[in-house]
């Protein structure tokens, strides 16, 4: 999970409560779904919070949350904006892969040394986490004072977004003293080749110029010259990205974390080639929230007015509608596949959602539920109903037996995912408990498969959407894949490892309603300095046995496997799986020194 370091004593300042001792306020975060993990080497707390909740990847949208929690804010806050004086305009020839911009002006800010620490910590989370590692948004903070806008036609002074050639111009980048063109900042600066892969393939590289020149180059690096120190006062923040919704919302993060610091915000113009957009969006949204809807989840009686006193320290606003509710709110998610065509250049379409989202009977008691800017993770009423559970507690719920004529047992499925794990454990198996996602590099690329391949673990994939991290981008195909990551997690430690897994799999079906097929699949491995296809296969015979199937295995050929020292697992009649000593080549990949021997079938072969 993503965490974030909070200086405890900056938190008492920014939330008025100097008299909370540490361990009271470890108390109250955790109130906030934020658990203390420790204290870093700076005294610093150590973070871990949901990664929905980004807005709290500062200490100021943690202290906001606080305030809150306490009942000393209410409600939701839009902070007030100047009209604005800097334009960007966007040039014809900015990448087509990196089209969009955004921005603001932040005026009279107080930058300490610990302000900076926070702003400069928000940047780099919010990079890691809603902008991908920088491939789907990039921030560029800079000395106002440092910039010379062009002079504009109506007199406001104007910076350009432009695509320029790998070796077309210079500038002095952060860590460097030298002049480099962006070509050569992806060749000699070490932040350039890091993110080297992300423009690498352009033909012109993304560029942002002022009146002077030069001063930044995005997503790799910002210019020296326009550096942010806590001698600035006046920032401009620019943010560019392959999607307007996602860098106009890390957006907003960042202008209430500086509004939190006393700076005042100001629009900035973005003028592209067709169309003008005025940013800040500090607009809000709106969703629809039954009262019975509330309770039933809950599980607790509310008055209207406890509903909307709960909302309001939630940092939200609530209010009563008469209105009769139409259609269902559990199907009033706006599709992701969808969403890029309601959030198009001239900015998101329809952002009042009251009519959308519904709620769950006609008739009923609703509430008009206003979401602030910066709340990202509100796809749906019940992110609303888990905001006022929180603001009620959940410790404070009382737990009671649901009313239901029936006495609850062990589902089969799970019955015989025990009963294969015991055995597994009797056969001298480590248990594991893996993640259900992973990215395409893992699940196929480093064991030598391709997606659709005629092998086994080789199906199509379920992809996200809008994945959060790149290292989560698809639901697995096969364990394997897993296992063999922690094996090369651990090679630190003693040989032999016997692991495996009961775990979840999918693959994409047309056959299934969902298009998508899930499964359990059994996977073990024996990494070992003897691990032979013989060791691998004898396990699975006794695990055969310990079931009462038959058990074949025919010669096969897969690209994961040693040619020759491969089969398939055929149980009762059907092939259901595959064992093998892991070829070299997948073992080298994974940086282990020791021979694999692996097998995987799927679970319902053994019901």
């Amino acid at each position: 999970m993503p965490t974030v370091d909070i200086d405890p004593d900056e938190l008492r300042e920014l939330t008025g409560r100097e008299e909370k001792s540490d361990e009271e306020l470890q108390e109250d975060l955790f109130g906030l779904g934020l658990e203390f993990e420790g204290w870093t080497d700076e005294d610093e707390f150590e973070l871990e919070f949901a990664p929905d909740r980004l807005d709290r990847l500062s200490v100021e949208g943690v202290a906001r949350s606080m305030r809150y929690q306490y009942g000393d804010s209410r409600g939701v806050h839009v902070p007030s904006t100047n009209s604005a004086d800097w334009t960007i305009e966007v040039d014809e020839s900015v990448p087509d892969e990196r089209p969009y911009v955004t921005g603001a002006v932040i005026r009279d800010v107080d930058l300490d040394e610990d302000g900076l620490d926070s702003l400069i910590q928000l940047q780099e989370k919010l990079h890691a986490t809603m902008g991908r590692k920088r491939a789907k948004g990039a921030i560029g903070i800079h000395d106002l004072t440092m910039l010379k806008g062009s002079a504009a036609t109506e007199g406001s002074p104007t910076i350009r977004y432009v695509g320029v050639e790998p070796d077309e111009d210079r500038f002095v980048p952060l860590d460097s003293d030298a002049e480099l063109t962006p070509a050569e900042v992806l060749e000699e600066h070490q932040t350039g080749r890091e993110y080297a892969d992300l423009v690498s393939e352009y033909e012109r590289y993304p560029a942002i110029y002022d009146d002077i020149g030069l001063f930044s180059f995005p997503p790799v690096i910002n210019g020296r010259r326009t550096e942010v120190s806590t001698d600035s006062r006046d920032l401009f923040v620019e943010m560019t990205g392959t999607d307007q919704w996602t860098i106009d919302k890390m957006l907003n993060i960042v202008c209430y974390a500086l509004a939190a610091r006393g700076a005042t915000l100001e629009d900035v113009r973005v003028e592209y080639p067709d169309s003008e957009l005025v940013r800040p969006d500090l607009s809000t949204k709106t969703k629809r929230v039954a009262h019975d809807r509330i309770e039933t989840l809950l599980g607790i009686d509310l008055d209207p007015d406890d509903v909307i006193d709960l909302a309001e320290r939630s940092g939200l606003d609530a209010a009563r509608s008469e209105d009769e509710a139409t259609g269902n709110e559990e199907s009033s998610i706006t599709p992701l596949e969808d969403r890029d065509g309601l959030e198009e250049r001239d900015g998101p379409v329809g952002s009042d959602e009251s009519n959308a989202e519904d709620a769950a009977s006609t008739g009923d008691l609703v509430y008009e539920v206003t979401i602030p800017p910066y709340r990202v993770d509100v796809l749906h009423p019940l992110d609303v109903i888990d905001d006022l559970g929180r603001a009620y507690g959940f410790n404070d719920l009382e737990p009671r037996y649901p009313e239901v004529g029936t006495v609850g047992g062990r589902h089969e499925r799970s019955r015989l995912e025990r009963a294969a794990r015991t055995q597994l454990v009797g056969l001298g198996f480590e248990d594991m408990l893996n993640f259900h996602m992973i990215d395409e590099e893992q699940n196929y690329e480093r064991l030598g498969v391709s997606p659709g391949e005629e092998v086994y673990g080789a199906g199509e994939p379920a992809t996200i959407k809008e994945p959060y991290s790149e290292d989560y981008t698809m639901l697995r195909t096969w364990t394997l894949p897993s296992l063999l990551q922690v094996l090369e997690n651990n090679t630190h430690r003693a040989y032999p490892q016997h692991l495996s897994e009961v775990g979840f799999a999918a693959e994409l079906d047309e056959t299934e309603n969902t298009g998508v097929g899930e499964g359990r699949h059994v996977g073990a491995v024996l990494a070992d300095h003897e691990a032979g296809y013989e060791d691998a296969k004898a396990r699975l015979q006794a695990l055969a046995r310990d079931f009462d199937v038959a058990l074949e295995t025919p010669a096969t050929e897969h690209p994961s496997f040693i040619s020759g020292r491969a089969a398939d697992v055929v149980i009762d009649g059907e092939p259901v799986g595959v064992v093998g000593e892991i070829h070299p080549k997948v073992i080298v990949e994974h940086d282990l020194e020791v021979p694999v021997a692996a097998f995987e079938f799927d679970l319902e072969a053994l019901r």
